[in-house]
């Protein structure tokens, strides 16, 4: 039972937060909303203990497609960081503000960029795409993911000091107008640079909550080098090029691992 362990953790803790937001915010969908995170996360974990070659995928979909069709377009909650910088505005503890602080503030220091792996609606098409693997050598331009930060911050902070009303109306137009940018951006830049995960390392402003927290995240790739035959192939085979043979938490691209395991998968040596 103990390779079981991580889903099974991954569960509880899902349900810890479930149940602690269930009863301090004294409604019942946080209970349903977490539990059934939890249980995704905790299925596809299983299904990779198995083997199951498209496990992540699962994970993607079930959870990637419930923030955004039935919380984003159902619900109208918009969970892009437009929304909970409003949220934070209002000075209201809820919904995306909550998403923020479980999947990508506090949530890192435990699984660092597994949000980015697992459960985030725009990685779950650009996965799709053909190149799964970069093609080209990383490019020198991640500074752009600070601009579209502050364009973010600028863009509802204008809105409040301007006074507009009717703003919960906007914020969900700006999800939805948001969410065609994104998937058109990363199209784009995942067929112009031969790498699917172009828009993550380079444009997306989540990052700049997920890289410094990831930097403590308790679950991590780690290579046992007695095993390791220095072969290359876990470098190869990783979307977000990072050197999971370096067990020092400042290795190359160390905060970017998304825990997707192809490294562990392709390697031969099962060393990692």
């Amino acid at each position: 039972m103990r390779k079981y362990s991580l889903p099974i953790i991954m569960l509880a803790i899902f349900e810890a937060v479930a149940i602690t937001l269930w009863l301090t915010k004294h409604n019942i969908f946080y209970l349903f909303n977490f539990s059934y995170i939890g249980i995704s996360i905790a299925l596809g974990v299983f299904l990779f203990i198995k083997n199951y070659k498209h496990a992540r995928r699962v994970v993607q979909l079930l959870v990637g497609l419930y923030m955004l069709v039935y919380l984003g377009l159902i619900s109208q909650e918009n969970m892009q960081i437009e929304g909970f910088w409003y949220y934070l505005f209002t000075g209201v503890f809820e919904a995306a503000t909550i998403h923020y602080a479980v999947a990508k503030i506090f949530g890192p220091l435990i699984f660092g960029r597994g949000w980015c792996g697992y459960a985030c609606w725009t990685a779950m098409v650009l996965d799709f795409l053909p190149y799964k693997t970069p093609q080209e050598p990383r490019k020198k331009i991640g500074f752009i993911r600070y601009i579209t930060f502050a364009a973010s911050l600028i863009f509802v902070a204008a809105l409040f000091l301007a006074k507009v009303g009717n703003i919960e109306r906007i914020m969900f137009w700006a999800f939805i107008i948001g969410n065609v940018l994104y998937y058109v951006t990363g199209i784009i830049l995942a067929y112009a640079f031969k790498d699917n995960r172009a828009f993550c390392k380079y444009i997306c402003p989540i990052t700049v909550f997920l890289k410094p927290m990831s930097y403590f995240a308790l679950i991590r790739i780690k290579c046992d080098k007695d095993k390791c035959i220095s072969c290359g192939k876990c470098k190869r085979v990783c979307p977000m090029d990072v050197d999971v043979t370096d067990n020092s938490r400042k290795r190359e691209n160390g905060t970017e691992c998304i825990l997707c395991m192809e490294c562990t998968k392709n390697c031969p040596k099962k060393a990692l």
